[in-house]
């Protein structure tokens, strides 16, 4: 008799089970699709639009640098810095938790061994039949299983995974900004020791010029304030030395930091060996979408948000678990594992919230803000990109054409200083004359190397604009 009902239990349990899984056809949980944004064909905003699926991204970059001793420091960064290896370990974090996502659909199994004794009244109805005292033993398992009817599993699970997703592209990104900042930190160790060296030039030529503009007093060609001019002048350059000193030692400290090692000195080569020749192509702006390691992570956390929100719309639904429970029990510790005190008992429960507090409903509002939250940032994200590719590329046709301006400016003012020190030992010019014209010629070098110093950078700030670095 007793196996019959049994039998008859175990039936419908597994009838409970097929109706739940053939209720699954009628998810409440949605599908992701990425959102269409309005006007995005047109981010860069420039005349000569990309049609092509090519993008600057898509070049390695030890290809687009040539110097070995940038390519040398790059892969140390990567391989040291700390921001790289914290980034990591919250890839790691991330894991785990997709792991358990993915655990979602598997039953829970729990172990469970007890010893009671319990002391009765020996007047009470048991304590006179058990002689004022019980003890039990238990040895058991308990078995169970929650059926994703409504998707509040799979949707929990996709969370999981785009959480994951998310921690592996703030990586890709910690590394796209590592490598620029490598990369522009080396320039601008390059374009300091170039100034440096213009500095020193100009040092030993005023020393010169003081000499020249002393002799000229004793001949009586000039007055004693043309000589303190010129010695001001003299010290004036010296000073610029001392600052471009501390500019090169603290620049090449924050290189340090970079490559996660101790503050050094570091190999280099001149700023005129320096050329990028990897074509400029951007790409369509839809490329950003795979490129841009920002914008991948902002969409995850849109994917997240999302299939969050599929959990908190399932909440308001019924929910079927199983659970089943089976093992020893026995008064005799002696007795326990004997066929006697076996025992087992399956529920199958159905909960359909009512009334709590108004809290699904609450979860349910706060998933859909922090939704339209994250989608406000995606499309934020998306803008940003096009915004830093439109600056870079202008400020590299920018820098080009001013280079030009530049280094013509720097042969007028050379010109000019010659000139002026020639009519100024035959008396025919001024001695301030001279002086400004070897101001103004030293601060026009040091802006050509200003100019080409922004030309690598623009390059560098394109290519990390475009999402480069990851190759």
């Amino acid at each position: 008799m007793k196996s019959i009902k049994s039998h008859k239990f175990f039936s419908k349990a597994v009838l409970l089970v097929i109706v739940s899984v053939s209720l699954q056809s009628c998810f409440v949980a949605k599908d992701y699709k990425r959102p269409e944004f309005e006007d995005t064909q047109n981010l860069y905003r420039t005349d000569n639009f990309p049609t092509d699926s090519i993008s600057m991204a898509d070049v390695s970059w030890k290809t687009l640098f040539t110097d070995s001793y940038l390519n040398q420091y790059i892969e140390e960064g990567l391989q040291n810095n700390l921001d790289i290896r914290i980034a990591i370990q919250q890839i790691l974090s991330a894991e785990a938790y997709l792991k358990q996502g993915k655990a979602g659909f598997l039953p829970t199994l729990n172990a469970k061994g007890t010893a009671t004794h319990q002391e009765l009244a020996k007047n009470s109805q048991f304590g006179s039949i058990f002689n004022g005292s019980i003890e039990q033993f238990e040895l058991s398992t308990t078995l169970s299983w929650e059926a994703d009817i409504w998707g509040k599993i799979r949707s929990n699970k996709r969370a999981y995974q785009a959480s994951y997703l998310q921690s592996v592209a703030a990586h890709q990104a910690v590394k796209t900004k590592l490598i620029s900042s490598i990369a522009t930190t080396y320039y601008q160790l390059l374009a300091l020791d170039a100034q440096l060296a213009i500095t020193k030039e100009t040092i030993q030529t005023r020393e010169k010029g003081v000499e020249t503009i002393k002799a000229l007093k004793d001949a009586g060609q000039v007055t004693q304030v043309a000589v303190d001019q010129n010695i001001a002048q003299y010290n004036n350059a010296k000073a610029l030395q001392v600052d471009l000193e501390t500019a090169i030692f603290k620049t090449e400290n924050a290189l340090s930091i970079l490559l996660g090692k101790p503050a050094q000195n570091f190999e280099r080569s001149p700023l005129e060996a320096q050329h990028i020749d990897t074509d400029l192509k951007l790409g369509v702006p839809a490329l950003l979408l795979a490129n841009r390691p920002d914008v991948k992570s902002a969409e995850y956390n849109l994917i997240q948000s999302f299939e969050l929100t599929n959990v908190a719309r399932s909440n308001f639904y019924p929910s079927l678990t199983l659970t089943a429970t089976g093992g020893f029990q026995s008064l005799e510790l002696d007795k326990l594992v004997n066929s006697n005190s076996l025992f087992a008992t399956v529920v199958g429960g159905l909960t359909q919230p009512i009334f709590n507090q108004r809290k699904i409903k609450t979860q349910y509002e706060v998933a859909k803000a922090k939704q339209e939250q994250a989608l406000l940032n995606f499309k934020k994200s998306l803008l940003v990109a096009g915004n830093e590719v439109s600056n870079a590329l202008y400020d590299y046709r920018a820098e080009t054409k001013k280079y030009q301006f530049r280094e013509n400016e720097v042969e007028a003012l050379r010109q000019a200083e010659q000139n002026s020190e020639a009519l100024l030992n035959n008396g025919f010019a001024n001695y301030l004359d001279l002086l400004t014209a070897r101001q103004s010629a030293l601060n026009a070098e040091l802006n050509v190397i200003d100019s080409k110093l922004n030309q690598l950078l623009s390059v560098v700030n394109l290519y990390e604009a475009l999402g480069g670095g990851l190759k």
